[in-house]
């Protein structure tokens, strides 16, 4: 009778032991919406998720995906997300809206070229000025050049924006600009709709990879030198709540940094299971990796300037976009981050 009472009590103190273990688990694991767009510039995110690093760190990442940056701000606005992977523009956009939002590690950094195909390509061959050959082409064609990007708003149309009216001196209403999500600029330079893109990568690459003559004709250089691009970004109140999750998640995206920076080659194949589930071969992936649009980046302290210098360009008279740099960024998860890698 003693031995079989001990014997309950051990099975009810293993069970109780078991129980607390489990719940404990539990606790541990953090689950945290996150938005992402598609393309290179959000690779960290698919290496951390690729290599199963969220997972081992207890971080539960329920990821949606978008086409664009001002898509996500929508979903954001809606009360939507906790985390997002988008660029510093749409980012500045959400703050203004009186969203609180912050900016805790930079991505990438001059991600945006323009790439043309058909008889643009030949125009900018021909004349050395690119507000010359854009002129030039409108002229003889008979219609403006059409150049595709994503929404306003978004980084890869305020860079060309940029290019347009600070780098070549022109007026916007002197090209076509239309607005649309990746999958759709690149198909749309692919079926040779659009004459041009500002857009990034992969879609740099791969259309310079299936279509004949199509040529980068303008790099971040030429068109704002030094634009940050993808964030990692977060509520403040999953800050608040979850702070230490979010100081694993950015060591995690320092990590995959360096990866990317390193061993472009590594990275590929989690990259391509993101960006094109299988469609897009290895290498191409791998190429758009080590592209000159591809500058990885991690510390958001080596962006606060250029980000003030775009937010002003937003606000300027011939693009009047409400954005706001007011308190969008915060730097401590990154510095704790990175102390506990001892950088």
């Amino acid at each position: 009778m003693i031995k079989s009472v001990q014997s309950f009590v051990v099975r009810v103190s293993l069970a109780l032991m078991f129980a607390m273990f489990s719940s404990t688990a539990a606790r541990a694991e953090v689950t945290l919406e996150m938005a992402y767009m598609p393309i290179v510039p959000c690779s960290q995110l698919f290496v951390i998720e690729g290599m199963g690093w969220a997972k081992e760190a207890g971080i539960h990442l329920e990821l949606t995906r978008f086409p664009n940056g001002p898509a996500i701000v929508q979903a954001i606005a809606s009360g939507n997300m906790d985390t997002m992977c988008f660029g510093i523009g749409p980012a500045m956009v959400t703050r203004a809206k009186g969203i609180k939002l912050k900016v805790i590690a930079a991505g990438i950094t001059n991600q945006i070229a323009v790439i043309a195909q058909g008889d643009l390509v030949d125009y900018f061959a021909k004349y050395d000025n690119g507000a010359d050959a854009l002129r030039a082409f409108t002229k003889d064609k008979g219609r403006k050049p059409k150049i595709a990007s994503f929404p306003k708003g978004s980084v890869p149309d305020t860079v060309t924006r940029h290019w347009l009216l600070r780098s070549l001196k022109m007026d916007l209403d002197e090209v076509e600009l239309i607005g649309m999500g990746a999958a759709r600029v690149q198909q749309a330079l692919l079926s040779r709709s659009v004459d041009a893109a500002g857009i990034l990568e992969p879609i740099l690459t791969i259309v310079e990879s299936k279509l004949k003559g199509a040529k980068v004709i303008a790099r971040a250089s030429d068109m704002m030198d030094g634009q940050p691009g993808s964030t990692i970004a977060a509520r403040e109140n999953v800050i608040a709540e979850h702070r230490d999750a979010l100081v694993k998640l950015v060591e995690l995206h320092i990590k995959a940094t360096k990866l990317l920076q390193n061993d472009p080659a590594a990275a590929a194949p989690f990259v391509r299971d993101f960006i094109a589930k299988g469609l897009i071969d290895v290498g191409t992936i791998q190429k758009s990796l080590e592209s000159p649009s591809s500058n990885f980046a991690a510390d958001p302290n080596t962006i606060l300037k250029e980000t003030e210098y775009m937010a002003d360009f937003q606000k300027s008279e011939k693009i009047k976009t409400k954005v706001s740099t007011d308190g969008l960024f915060d730097l401590t998860i990154y510095r704790d981050a990175a102390k506990n890698l001892g950088m």
